[in-house]
């Protein structure tokens, strides 16, 4: 059986707001074109969420909040006909100097070893530099996104990445990526 590609998605900022530390699912507020640019992409990817939530560490949110949230952006996005495989996250500071932490590749070397992942054929989206150098760790192609805090800590981003505007301007990229690299 052929391997599947997969897109590795950065949740607050990229797929919903970023408004915080996020403890309750009430507080969840999606892009308004979250929803669409998922469902573009999951005919040919498999989607993952993989999230940084030091406010565990920081006691700013408890590890029961962060998964009741993450159940619920993906329960939210199965009722829209969109399926995340699995949500990762760390509840980690940088100062723990823990394994699981963006940018180490942890958590993508888990689901391609668990879910049969072709690296080679697959993208992580993101609103952080740590996002960029996540999939840059991993072997893959990361994209930038300017929304959440993107246009914050743009000045911070080290190399030639690929700077789009939101996650639907994302979607149409890698869609065109795909497609072209079919018709060569």
């Amino acid at each position: 059986m052929a391997k599947s590609a997969a897109i590795f998605l950065d949740r607050d900022g990229t797929l919903v707001e970023d408004v915080g530390f996020i403890r309750n699912p009430s507080q969840v507020m999606f892009f308004p074109y979250t929803i669409e640019a998922l469902k573009m992409l999951q005919p040919h990817f498999r989607l993952f969420i993989v999230t940084n939530q030091s406010g565990i560490a920081k006691g700013n949110v408890t590890v029961d909040e962060v998964e009741r949230v993450n159940a619920f952006i993906e329960e939210h996005l199965r009722n829209q006909g969109v399926t995340i495989e699995q949500t990762y996250y760390c509840p980690h500071n940088t100062e723990d100097g823990c394994s699981c932490k963006k940018p180490s590749p942890y958590f993508i070397n888990k689901a391609a070893s668990l879910f049969d992942i072709d690296l080679s054929q697959s993208f992580m989206v993101g609103d952080h530099p740590s996002d960029v150098e996540f999939g840059r760790n991993a072997g893959i192609k990361s994209i930038y996104l300017l929304s959440g805090h993107g246009q914050k800590h743009r000045e911070e981003l080290k190399g030639d990445e690929t700077v789009l505007g939101n996650i639907l301007d994302a979607s149409h990229f890698i869609l065109s990526t795909v497609k072209n690299e079919k018709h060569e």
